[in-house]
C-alpha cells in the first residue's frame, strides 16, 4: 500500500514536472508562455512595420470612387493603374532612377573599400596614436552633419562638386561618407577575428603585407561586404536633407544639376501641379501620391528580397564568428 502511494506521488511529481517545462521551459527549449509572448510581440512589430507598406499598395491601386467610398477600406472594388502611370510621368522615373542609382551605388562602392582598409589597419597593425585616430573616429560619427554642412558646402562649390555625384562620391572615397564610422567597425570585427597563427604562417612562407591582406584577409571578410553595401546603399538612398542641399538645390544655377527618387518625392506635388499645368483637372489625389511612394520604395524592396538571403547569411557568420 506504500509502494503504490510512494509510486503514484512520484507519477504526480513528475507530471508537474513536465507540466511546468511545457508551460515555463527548461534550459534547453523555450516554453508555452515564452513562445506565446514572443510571437504575440513578433505580431506586434510586423504588424507596425508592414501596415504602411500594405496601406501604400492598396491606396496607390484605388479610383477616386474607391477614395471617396468609406465602404471601401483595403480592397479597391477596381484596379487603377493610371495612377502608377501618372506618377510615373511626374517622377521622370527612368531618368531619376538612374541618376539615384549613380548617386548611391558608386559612393556605396568606395566606402565599403575604404573602411575595409581602415578597418584592416585598425585590427592589423599597433602604432601610436592609435587610440586619439579612434577618438577622430568616433568623433566623425558624434559630430551632426549640419555642424559641418555650411563649410562642406562652401568647398563643394569653389571645387565644382555641386550638383554632381562628386559631392558623395569624394567624401567617401576619403572615408567621410554617411556613417562610414559603423561600417569600419564592422570591418574591424571582422578582421579582428581571423587568427594571427595564420597571419604568421603566411608570413613566414614569405608573404607580405599586401598579399596577407589579399589572400588571407579579404577572403574572410566576404560578409563585411555584403553588410556594408547593403547598409551604405540603403543610407545614401533614404538621405535627403544633403542631397536636397549638394545635389539638388535649385539654388545652385546648374540645369543639369542630379537628383534621386525620394527627393524628387518630396517635391512630388509641385511637379505634378507643374506637369498638369493647362489641364482641366490637375488636383492631386491620396492614391496618385501613394502611388508615388510605392514607385520609391519599390527598388530598395526588390534589392531586399533579391539579396535577403546573403545578408541573413551574412549576419549568422558573424554571429558564428563571436
Amino acid at each position: 500500500m506504500q509502494k503504490n502511494l510512494n509510486l503514484s506521488k512520484l507519477l504526480s511529481d513528475k507530471n508537474k514536472s513536465k507540466f511546468r517545462k511545457f508551460l515555463l521551459g527548461s534550459n534547453e527549449k523555450s516554453g508555452l508562455i515564452v513562445n506565446f509572448l514572443l510571437y504575440v510581440v513578433l505580431i506586434i512589430i510586423s504588424y507596425i512595420y508592414l501596415y504602411p507598406l500594405l496601406y501604400m499598395f492598396s491606396t496607390g491601386f484605388m479610383s477616386i470612387d474607391d477614395l471617396v467610398n468609406n465602404s471601401v477600406k483595403w480592397i479597391p472594388t477596381s484596379i487603377c493603374f493610371d495612377n502608377f502611370k501618372q506618377a510615373f510621368e511626374v517622377m521622370d522615373f527612368g531618368n531619376v532612377l538612374l541618376q539615384t542609382l549613380e548617386l548611391t551605388v558608386i559612393p556605396a562602392l568606395f566606402q565599403v573599400g575604404v573602411c575595409c582598409l581602415t578597418g584592416y589597419a585598425f585590427a592589423r597593425y599597433d602604432f601610436k596614436g592609435k587610440t586619439i585616430c579612434w577618438g577622430f573616429l568616433i568623433l566623425t560619427f558624434v559630430l551632426p552633419s549640419q555642424a559641418t554642412m555650411v563649410p562642406m558646402y562652401l568647398l563643394f562649390k569653389e571645387l565644382g562638386f555641386i550638383g554632381t555625384v562628386k559631392a558623395f562620391a569624394v567624401p567617401a572615397l576619403l572615408g567621410q561618407g554617411f556613417k562610414s564610422t559603423i561600417i569600419t567597425l564592422v570591418f574591424y570585427l571582422f578582421f579582428s577575428q581571423i587568427s594571427k597563427s595564420q597571419i604568421e604562417a603566411a608570413s613566414l612562407d614569405g608573404c607580405g603585407h599586401f598579399k596577407v591582406f589579399a589572400y588571407i584577409a579579404l577572403p574572410s571578410v566576404k560578409a563585411a561586404f555584403i553588410i556594408g553595401f547593403l547598409f551604405s546603399l540603403v543610407w545614401y538612398w533614404n538621405e535627403t536633407y544633403l542631397t536636397s542641399i549638394f545635389i539638388s538645390n535649385s539654388s545652385i544655377g546648374n540645369a543639369n544639376s542630379m537628383t534621386t527618387l525620394l527627393v524628387k518625392l518630396t517635391r512630388f506635388e509641385a511637379s505634378y501641379k507643374l506637369l498638369n499645368e493647362g489641364n482641366g483637372d490637375n488636383s492631386l489625389n491620396e492614391a496618385i501620391r501613394m502611388a508615388g511612394t510605392v514607385i520609391c520604395v519599390l527598388p530598395l524592396l526588390t534589392v531586399y528580397f533579391a539579396l535577403q538571403k546573403f545578408f541573413v547569411q551574412s549576419v549568422d557568420m558573424l554571429g558564428l564568428k563571436d
